[in-house]
């Protein structure tokens, strides 16, 4: 496994930032890969509801700051702040992972009939292979750049509650 916390931290910001162009082209009207998200998503993306639009540009801006936080994470900080940036990214990253993968389950048990979903077969099998493995990934390298903030910090004992 690598070993440098700036391979972990650069990774997740470039997902933070392509995740959140995503948000930032459906917010402005974009709708290619709309239809990977189906079911309500999908829905409210063509008939363009000014909350859902709203609800996307913060998202878009929520993930930016995500990103920014795992920058926050190349450098040591005071005490306190590293505690911090830590159990954001930690948390955040085990909040991502979770997220991706009770969707995946979720839609899983739709694709075998076990749970009714309005979804079609376009947007499931995109949710299944695409969408929430994505999620995945992305908790996946919060937790991987938070770790490795950790370990390589010099401060021992700097996490201890």
């Amino acid at each position: 496994m690598f070993k440098s916390k700036k391979l972990y931290i650069y990774a997740g910001f470039i997902w933070c930032f392509l995740f959140a162009l995503m948000s930032f082209y459906w917010a402005s009207g974009g709708m290619i890969g709309t239809k990977s998200l189906g079911g309500s998503i999908y829905q409210h993306a063509l008939e363009r509801e000014e909350a859902f639009i709203t609800v996307v540009w913060i998202t878009g801006f929520v993930k930016l700051g995500g990103g920014l936080v795992l920058l926050l994470l190349l450098r040591d900080w005071s005490k306190i702040i590293n505690r911090i940036l830590y159990f954001l990214s930690f948390i955040g990253g085990v909040f991502l992972f979770l997220y991706g993968m009770a969707n995946f389950i979720t839609i899983l048990l739709s694709a075998f009939g076990l749970l009714s979903l309005q979804i079609n077969n376009f947007a499931l099998s995109w949710r299944l292979f695409f969408w929430e493995p994505f999620w995945m990934l992305g908790g996946f390298l919060f937790i991987l750049s938070a770790l490795m903030y950790k370990k390589d910090n010099t401060r021992p004992n700097s996490y201890d509650i």
